[in-house]
């Protein structure tokens, strides 16, 4: 579907780039709302929205999609406040949050299952705000759609919506499966770099230049602490399950180091190589 007007709450980094797509991909209204007055300015001067709006609600009762894209916790909040209008104006509604369970079962709960289908594109950067929009890119990347139990038509039409209007690559995924996945792919990855660069900060030597090594690796750890406290959270026990699995191969490293075992040590290098290696292939 490419609505006649499209809603976004939310205008930071995620929320921002997909309301300038959407403009620039030829939709004629695209409604905002931030509660953030400097980055709701910023956004209308740019160019990425073409109404600013000062309520949620508003943009519910103007819009034939609306985009959720606040931060977690704040996206599982505003479900319930703009349940009525929903429902009221029959309005499509989807969300940007990583964590895709607690929002299903939440919409559902809310009997949204006709209206609602929760999204996760596999796009972002680790700026915030609007000032980091047009850093991401949702051309060809690929987006899960998460339908409710009875939400299959829903699902389909924002699926369309995510192909035709930003030539994204949008993939039906059960919402368990989902946060399970990401606990390993996205959600660990964050946590083993926010946990090098706290190690880093408290013990690391003093005033020396950090080459690419710790750069790169630490990258993560500069994303917003609030959304990331609400996706951890979120999914707990499957991040919870990655963690320990991580622990597991720090012990084995430990072992090996203290059994100065060069052979096994080699082994166990060359495994993270090969896996590496064919990710990029």
């Amino acid at each position: 579907m490419k609505p006649d007007v499209l809603g976004v709450i939310g205008l930071g980094a995620m929320g921002g780039s997909l309301a300038w797509h959407a403009v620039r991909a030829g939709v004629e209204r695209v409604v905002g709302y931030t509660p953030v007055p400097a980055e709701g300015a910023a956004a209308l001067k740019a160019g990425a929205i073409t109404e600013l709006v000062g309520d949620p609600q508003s943009v519910v009762l103007r819009s034939d999609l609306v985009v959720l894209a606040a931060p977690p916790a704040a996206n599982l909040q505003l479900l319930g406040k703009l349940e009525q209008q929903i429902k009221q104006q029959k309005t499509l509604c989807t969300d940007l949050t990583s964590v895709k369970l607690a929002v299903v079962r939440k919409a559902a709960a809310l009997g949204l299952d006709r209206f609602f289908a929760g999204s996760h594109p596999l796009t972002g950067t680790d700026g915030s705000g609007f000032q980091a929009a047009g850093a991401v890119k949702y051309r060809e990347a690929v987006v899960y759609v998460t339908p409710l139990p009875e939400g299959e038509a829903a699902a389909r039409e924002i699926a369309d919506f995510w192909a035709s209007v930003l030539e994204a690559a949008p993939v039906f995924c059960d919402a368990a499966d989902h946060d399970r996945m990401l606990a390993w792919t996205s959600h660990l990855p964050q946590v083993v770099a926010s946990a090098l660069a706290a190690t880093l900060a408290r013990l690391g030597p003093k005033a020396v230049t950090y080459g690419p090594g710790a750069r790169d690796t630490t990258r993560l750890a500069a994303s917003s602490p609030e959304m990331w406290r609400d996706i951890l959270l979120l999914n707990r026990e499957a991040v919870l399950e990655a963690l320990a699995g991580m622990e597991d191969e720090l012990g084995t490293l430990r072992s090996l180091l203290s059994a100065s075992s060069a052979a096994e040590l080699l082994g166990w290098l060359e495994k993270g190589r090969t896996w590496r290696r064919r990710l990029s292939e």
